[in-house]
């Protein structure tokens, strides 16, 4: 069944109290979209992922294998071979101990990989926060729709007793013929 949308300036000034150029804008969204009668929701990640670029994906990757255990047990594969090896080759190692070319390598990387994992961090704090926004939104428009279902419940609950009180009245008069 088809219905005709409703005004979104009525639905805001009904359910939250304000005219629908008062509120802020993701709930003159989401009046909106109520009146509308269509969804508010969007898949976050989708829209999120469709605005990355080539640097942001490319972070997010290192910082994804950056903080794995295959990158973890690889490392340490690669420090227990670097020091393996130099230790065996005691006199003719390329980096003898106390292994100062592997501690430069270490302090580059580090300072390579922090920023990039840092980077990673801030834009999904960036998704959550456009995620939290969206829960919001919907949650809105889940209260508005409750709150309308609720007072065509109550509306239909009193029309029943009314016709409920009108059908006694009509048997009461028909039992008194």
């Amino acid at each position: 069944m088809h219905h005709a949308p409703l005004d979104a300036d009525h639905v805001s000034r009904r359910w939250l109290g304000k005219a629908k150029h008062d509120l802020p804008a993701n709930e003159a969204v989401v009046v909106q979209s109520t009146a509308d009668r269509r969804p508010v929701s969007e898949d976050i990640n989708e829209t999120f992922d469709d605005r990355q670029t080539f640097g942001e994906r490319l972070a997010d990757r290192v910082a994804a294998f950056g903080g794995s255990w295959p990158f973890i047990i690889a490392f340490g594969v690669f420090l227990a071979i670097w020091t393996g090896l130099n230790l065996l080759l005691r006199k003719e190692a390329f980096d003898p101990y106390p292994f100062i070319f592997l501690n430069l390598v270490l302090s580059m990387l580090a300072a390579i990989q922090a920023p990039v994992i840092m980077m990673s961090q801030n834009r999904q704090a960036s998704k959550d926060r456009l995620d939290a926004g969206n829960d919001y939104q919907v949650n809105l428009k889940a209260e508005i729709e409750i709150m309308a279902l609720l007072e065509k419940v109550e509306y239909m609950t009193a029309r029943q007793e009314e016709q409920t009180e009108m059908i006694r009245r009509l048997l009461a008069q028909k039992e008194t013929r």
